[in-house]
């Protein structure tokens, strides 16, 4: 499965993206041109995703939220709650019944950090993209046995334990095991 930002059917995250990024996008004073020449996503997909009519990829928010000067979170929150410190958003949804991201919260770091609470069922994967230079992971895995897929290798880290790492990298999480995995995931950058 992919790092796509699927809809989930009606109110769903796709929703407040389409209207927060149509609104971030008129304070900024950029038309969708400009928007797609300073974030490097083509205008047919920023007029899509606006219409509600598209799916696009996490990283992709990543470059149009930069571009706006905003954070990922002000993309996929509710606006009705105004702060990020609970945003409770599914963002993501893997292949296999009971595999989600969802977005927490959100804090700020140096330029933002973000907590969320992944699941996936037995046998299924995410793909990530890599994240800008200077982002880092940090992963507590609660339930299950996560696999880490990092610069070409494999490592196991079963509930109760973390790990930290950058994410400026190609990588991947799998669940190998016969059981739901869950994990806590922070993004730092």
């Amino acid at each position: 499965m992919s790092n796509i930002l699927h809809s989930q059917g009606g109110g769903d995250v796709l929703a407040h993206v389409a209207g927060n990024l149509r609104r971030l996008r008129a304070k900024a004073g950029l038309a969708q041109t400009a928007l797609a020449e300073k974030s490097g996503i083509s205008r047919r997909m920023i007029v899509a995703v606006e219409g509600g009519d598209a799916n696009i990829s996490l990283s992709s928010l990543d470059r149009l939220a930069a571009a706006l000067g905003v954070r990922f979170a002000d993309l996929v929150r509710d606006p009705a709650h105004e702060t990020r410190e609970n945003i409770d958003e599914v963002t993501w949804r893997g292949a296999v019944t009971g595999s989600e991201a969802r977005l927490l919260a959100s804090a700020p770091a140096v330029a933002e950090a973000q907590m969320w609470l992944w699941s996936l069922g037995p046998g299924d994967r995410y793909d990530a993209e890599p994240d800008p230079a200077g982002w880092h992971e940090m992963l507590f895995v609660t339930g299950g046995v996560l696999t880490l897929e990092l610069a070409g290798r494999m490592q196991d880290y079963p509930a109760g334990t973390f790990t930290v790492y950058s994410s400026a990298q190609p990588y991947a999480y799998l669940n190998r095991q016969a059981e739901p995995l869950t994990f806590v995931r922070n993004v730092v950058s």
